[in-house]
């Protein structure tokens, strides 16, 4: 059975690549000749350059937007014939390579110098010049990605706008292999964890704005904490006080002198924060309840001395 590619054989298929080829060529000496007529038309003059002493009774783009006009294409397609056919007035070069379309042409004259723009046509990378091979060459966005990195710049590309992107990322990042790999990257984790933060932080200022309560909720879970730390800290000591009974206390007052006197002013700041709080409509705030349950937390140890009579007597010996 033959091969066939598409819907013809081998052979039909050669026939009509022969023919196509031929057309090419005659369409790409006819784009070349639409170019030259323009510049006959309107010739490209140096940067700042000016038609001479005459006044011009035409601007270049009337003149060419009349050209184009006149015989059919649009005024972009003929500016662009007659760009390229500035870039490439050897003809005899032209004629050399005339199975490469004008599309490949028009590419390659993006490069500046003339005589690395002879030298680039006449290295073709591939077999035959195409399209996105020239692309490839001044360093333009193919139309068929092939590469890992072309197919990222064509993302990106797509994704300029900031509302796109974000629906991309999103829909990868639901795919568990894809962001197990973007968060190896230390930046991209940086700046996921930020967003996490900063969108709780917005959101809980909206439910606040909302909900004036929870303010009020805020501050009494604050509350709770403190008054357990408080009462970690109490039964801490009362834990440990009955130990050092009988021990002389006298011999450490000067090395540990320093160490009592951080909980002696810590002791100082919260009993003054405590006092200086504002009240409630009915005079109890949450901060009036959290020293209520601090002092009480702070009779609590008592309990861990059997003998009370004895535990007073003992603590009289501490450095006061």
């Amino acid at each position: 059975m033959p091969v066939k590619i598409g819907n013809v054989t081998q052979h039909r298929y050669d026939q009509s690549l022969a023919e196509a080829r031929e057309a090419v060529e005659f369409k790409t000496r006819a784009q070349f000749r639409i170019g030259g007529l323009a510049l006959v038309v309107e010739p490209l003059r140096p940067h700042g350059g000016s038609a001479g002493e005459a006044e011009e009774l035409m601007t270049v783009s009337e003149a060419l937007r009349r050209f184009a006009d006149d015989i059919g294409p649009a005024y972009s397609t003929v500016k662009s014939y007659r760009w390229v056919s500035a870039r490439w007035p050897d003809k005899r070069l032209r004629r050399q390579h005339r199975t490469v379309s004008h599309t490949v042409f028009r590419t390659l004259a993006a490069i500046t110098d003339p005589d690395e723009r002879a030298r680039v046509l006449a290295e073709p990378p591939v077999d035959r010049w195409t399209p996105d091979a020239a692309k490839r060459v001044v360093d333009w966005a193919v139309d068929t990605p092939s590469s890992p990195q072309e197919k990222i710049n064509r993302i990106h590309d797509l994704a300029a706008d900031d509302d796109v992107a974000a629906a991309v990322a999103t829909d990868l990042l639901r795919r568990p292999e894809v962001a197990s790999r973007a968060m190896t990257d230390s930046t991209a984790r940086h700046v996921v964890n930020r967003a996490q933060i900063d969108h709780a932080h917005q959101a809980g200022e909206i439910a606040r704005q909302r909900t004036p309560a929870i303010e009020n909720l805020a501050h009494s879970s604050e509350f709770v904490d403190l008054v357990g730390a408080c009462s970690v800290f109490v039964a801490s000591v009362g834990r440990v006080l009955p130990t050092l009974r009988g021990q002389p206390v006298q011999q450490g007052r000067t090395r540990h002198g320093r160490h009592e006197r951080r909980p002696r002013a810590q002791h100082g700041g919260l009993d003054r924060d405590l006092r200086g709080d504002r009240q409630d409509d009915d005079g109890r705030g949450p901060v009036a309840a959290a020293a209520r349950r601090v002092r009480c937390a702070g009779r609590c140890p008592r309990r861990s001395v059997p003998n009370r009579s004895a535990s007073l007597s003992w603590r009289r010996g501490l450095p006061g």
